[in-house]
């Protein structure tokens, strides 16, 4: 079974000020955080990004920008364009400002997929870009983004998305699923 491990990191951050998967922790940017929680796990990993990043990338890594016809478009872009840049069997879905993701957690979330799109909620909040694809889904992928239909939770809705509770993929899941959105988030953050 080929798995693609994708990494999002094209968004504009306009909350956080300055390019998210840039920023560092600990001496370490954090798109380097998802790609180390995704190696285990994967036969490749894609980053996806603005044509303006691809360059600040180190050049062992796969980046690749949104496919033309769904240039800036959002995440379901960026998921839909790895998946036509590499087919695979499953695809591993990673946000770049989740910092404190690790490698057991994934391992962990691994074990719930089951040929569906599986995603990630916790205390109530959803996680939808901490999430396995299949393949077969690129089709509706396509449809969605034709029809304009952008938004990454209606879509997972719309195929049935199963949702994995985060407590049930680490003990100190509430760190480990923490979305940074602003600098704030960092500054009175939590130790990795």
């Amino acid at each position: 079974m080929k798995t693609i491990g994708i990494v999002l990191a094209g968004g504009l951050s306009r909350r956080f000020g300055s390019p998210k998967a840039f920023a560092e922790l600990n001496g370490k940017h954090f798109y380097e955080y998802a790609v180390e929680a995704l190696i285990p796990y994967c036969d490749d990993i894609i980053i996806v990004t603005r044509p303006d990043f691809i360059n600040r990338f180190p050049k062992q890594f796969n980046v690749i920008t949104d496919e033309p016809d769904y240039f800036g478009e959002g995440p379901l872009a960026g998921i839909y364009s790895a998946m036509k840049n590499e087919e695979a069997t499953r695809y591993i879905v990673l946000p770049c400002d989740m910092p404190y993701m690790n490698a057991s957690l994934i391992g962990k979330f691994i074990e719930y997929a089951e040929g569906n799109i599986i995603a990630v909620k916790l205390n109530g909040q959803y996680h939808p870009l901490v999430s396995i694809w299949p393949h077969g889904i690129v089709k509706d992928l396509k449809n969605t983004l034709d029809r304009k239909q952008l938004r990454v939770t209606p879509f997972l809705e719309s195929v049935q998305v199963k949702w994995i509770d985060g407590d049930l993929l680490a003990k100190d899941s509430t760190i480990r699923l923490k979305n940074i959105n602003r600098q704030t988030d960092l500054e009175r953050g939590d130790k990795r």
